[in-house]
């Protein structure tokens, strides 16, 4: 119709780029990516962030670099883990490293014609037997014709191309960021995500800019002093000391940054804490690991982890339950993250380890559950 099609010329405008829309793997008419800002992107440009954050280019140098200091790392790792269980490594170790590296300079030297026309040719045998694969197949191509022959043609200048991008991309002020929901390239302003961050940290009062202060040294010490005392008045055992404790090579400090809803007006910023590497992720992970199987027998009845059961469970309901009165809405929790207060947090797991009379739980007492409860949510 004259009125979607002036909504799509309209995005297209959005996006300073002919083509936005694919329909392969992001659903009917979804952008390919989404340009919030005055920077214009040329045709090479836009075809790259087309690919999507998935996209890795094949850069034989750059991989023949962190080859070696991969292999370095995994080495080091395995002599540490050998060591911890007073066991030497020998020259065992070596050989294994000298022969995946091999296997792996032999893959990175493989070309990727020859293996893409190997598989080719077995996709070709597939379809002859599968008529209505070869339609879908047939249909895939055509749409994805453009970004197809970008790939093909333009494998020699990915690595100029991204170097040329990222330069444009500094200058400008410009943040890209994958979108939350789409998953697509998303370009925005500095200025619009200093905005809606300077809001949020107001807001919730839960976050702070440390400049140059590092606390993370304080935090590890802290963390296991605390365990130690907790292992000297035999609260945990000494295998559950090693297991907790924090090594400094290994830990870094929690950080706070944003995904743009571009789903919604105004397009907000979600925000996510990455903390996979945080002095207590250890504690907290293996307290999830003792008490979520307990939390998920309780909420059994009352939870859901697909669309699939929602429908489910709403069809049973309604055959008795529905009426012509009857609204179905929906509860949205803001700022779920800093809402959670730290001494209801733990006195709600404690509540429910009252309720199911246990004395301990994977060879923890609950009053020692409680105690780490209590200085992850604090730390």
């Amino acid at each position: 119709s004259t009125a979607s099609r002036g909504r799509n010329q309209r995005t297209r405008r959005r996006n300073n780029c002919p083509n936005t829309y694919s329909i392969v793997g992001r659903g009917f008419l979804a952008p390919t990516i989404i340009n919030e800002t005055k920077t214009k992107l040329s045709e090479e440009e836009y075809e790259l962030l087309k690919l999507g954050p998935r996209f890795i280019y094949n850069d034989p140098k750059t991989a023949s670099r962190r080859r070696a200091t991969e292999l370095a790392i995994l080495k080091r790792k395995i002599e540490l883990r050998s060591f911890e269980k007073k066991v030497s490594p020998g020259r065992s170790v070596e050989l294994f490293i000298a022969e995946l590296n091999v296997i792996l300079q032999k893959l990175h030297d493989t070309s990727i014609t020859s293996t893409h026309r190997q598989k080719k040719q077995q996709h070709k045998l597939f379809l002859s037997d599968n008529p209505l694969a070869a339609t879908q197949s047939s249909q895939s191509q055509n749409i994805n014709s453009s970004s197809s022959s970008f790939r093909n043609g333009k494998k020699k200048n990915y690595r100029r191309l991204v170097k040329r991008l990222k330069h444009k991309i500094r200058s400008a002020s410009v943040v890209l960021q994958r979108t939350d929901k789409s998953k697509v390239f998303h370009l925005g302003t500095r200025q619009h995500y200093q905005k809606k961050s300077n809001e949020y940290m107001e807001k919730t009062e839960a976050y702070q800019c440390l400049g140059v202060n590092d606390p993370l040294p304080n935090l590890i010490e802290r963390t296991n002093k605390y365990l130690l005392d907790l292992r000297l008045a035999h609260w945990i055992t000494q295998k559950q000391y090693e297991l907790l404790c924090v090594k400094p090579s290994e830990a870094k400090l929690a950080h706070l940054y944003y995904l743009p809803k571009t789903h919604k007006p105004g397009t907000p910023l979600r925000p996510i804490v990455s903390g996979l590497k945080h002095p207590t992720i250890k504690i907290s992970t293996y307290l999830d690991q003792l008490l979520r199987p307990l939390f998920n027998k309780i909420g059994l009845k009352t939870t859901t982890t697909s669309g699939f059961e929602v429908m489910k469970q709403v069809y049973e309901w309604s055959t008795t339950n529905l009426r012509k009165e009857t609204l179905l809405c929906t509860i949205d929790v803001v700022d779920l993250y800093t809402m959670i207060p730290q001494t209801e947090g733990v006195l709600a797991i404690k509540k429910m380890l009252d309720y199911l009379e246990l004395k301990q739980i994977g060879g923890l007492k609950i009053e020692t559950i409680i105690r780490l409860s209590r200085f992850v949510m604090r730390n």
